[in-house]
Parts: C-alpha cells; structure tokens; sequence
C-alpha cells in the first residue's frame, strides 16, 4: 500500500530499460519503495538496470516480458501479481521508429503501431484487472504529447501514441471509483538515448524531470501530467491550428 506521502511500496515497470522508468524508479525508491519488478526482454541492459537499483536498497526483480508477445502477457503477468499486491504499474515500453523508412516499409511502421498501442492495451488491460482484483494501485501510462496532433515528421509514432492515450483515458473512466487510479503523462521531447541525433524540440525536458512530475501527479491523483506544464498551452494551439496552417508550422 501507498505510505502517507503517496508513495507505492511497490512498482511494476513495463519497459524494464526505459530511462524514464528506471528514473521514476530511483525516485520512489528514494522514497520507500521497497519492491521493484523490472519487465522487459531479457538482455545485459536489463540485468545491468535491476543491479543498479539493488544498490539503492529496494528488493529488485528482473521479468521476461516482450511488449509484442501479447500471447505471453497474462502468465507473465499474473507471475508478479501471485507475489504479492502492486502499488504502481509504469507502463513505459515504447519505439520511435524511423518516420523516412517505416513509410516505405509498412511492416516496420505495424511493428511502431503493435509495441506502443497494441502490446500497451494488452498489457494494460491485463495489469488494470489485476489491480481492480487486489482494491487498489495506480496505473500510470507514457503517452505524449506528440498523440496530440499528428505531424508530418513523425506521424506514425504519433498516431500510435494517439490511440495509446485514448486507451488509458478510456480505462482510468471505466476504472473510476473501483480503487484503481489511471495517470496519463504526456512528456515533450525528452533527452534519451531514443532521441540521440534528433534536433532538440523547444521546452526539452529530461527523463528525472518526468518522474518528478509523475511521483507529484501520483500525490494529487492527477489524472493527465504534462512535462513541462507549459506544453498543455502549446499543444492546445497546435491542436485548434487550421489544418492549413498547421502544414506550414515548421514541426
């Protein structure tokens, strides 16, 4: 259970090696989580993520789970539920794709479509009833702010993430009043090893600025966090922006 500060005891992240996720780990584990489950394909990385938060002091356990193997999600899942209650299951597993190629390469824009919608509503919904069986937990899903209109340049990964944070909205409203809180966080662009190379998008923000801003969400019960606060005004302009003039806007 959460402690008086809103802290999960114990967290659940989806995507094992998301910076973000590993970010929003040591924060909590800072202060009092004390049981971690890292989920994500197994590789070095991962073992080398579940080793680094050991140090900090938590009870760190590592989780074979492939966000494309939808098959595989409930018994893989329902491992981690058997242990024990959840607090907070962090869903961060994500790709950005290759906008130039994945357009000439359908199957490789399917494969950006099945990791960060498809594998996130299988995922989701399986977590979702586990939380609702135990009363109680928190949900919280990385979505972004590029699902909120669609750009020419990364179009397929937005319109992913469209459909991801439609999900999560949909379900925090048919969790809502059963014990089970639903946060939905939509970062800007954020410094990562996923967006080294890319031109930098103004109000960057950093994968600790993200989870500073989810574990003050989680305090409030906040519904939907933007990072930084001042893209819910940017967004809701380009979102009103005549179609026209949104083609011309260099984005």
């Amino acid at each position: 259970m959460k402690d008086a500060f809103g802290t999960p005891q114990s967290l659940l992240v989806l995507g094992g090696t998301s910076e973000i996720g590993l970010a929003t780990a040591r924060r909590l584990v800072a202060r009092r989580t004390r049981t971690v489950w890292l989920a994500g394909r197994p590789s070095p990385a991962l073992e080398a993520a579940a080793a680094e938060l050991r140090e900090l002091g938590p009870d760190v356990h590592t989780l074979a789970f492939d966000a494309l193997d939808s098959d595989a999600h409930e018994v893989a899942l329902g491992k981690v539920f058997a242990e024990g209650d959840i607090d907070m299951v962090l869903l961060a597993f994500g790709v950005l794709g290759e906008q130039s190629r994945d357009e000439g390469e359908p199957l490789a824009a399917v494969r950006v479509a099945q990791t960060n919608y498809t594998g996130a509503v299988s995922a989701g919904l399986i977590c979702a009833k586990a939380l609702q069986t135990q009363g109680h937990g928190s949900l919280v899903v990385l979505s972004s702010v590029a699902g909120e209109r669609a750009r020419r340049s990364n179009f397929i990964y937005g319109s992913s993430k469209a459909g991801l944070d439609a999900f999560a909205q949909g379900l925090g409203d048919a969790l809502h009043g059963t014990g089970v809180h639903v946060m939905v966080v939509r970062p800007g662009f954020v410094r990562t090893k996923m967006t080294a190379g890319l031109p930098e998008a103004p109000l960057a923000t950093t994968p600790e600025a993200v989870a500073l801003a989810i574990e003050a969400g989680l305090r409030r019960r906040a519904e939907v966090v933007w990072v930084p606060g001042a893209l819910r005004v940017v967004m809701s302009a380009l979102r009103h922006a005549p179609r026209g003039v949104f083609r011309r806007l260099p984005v």
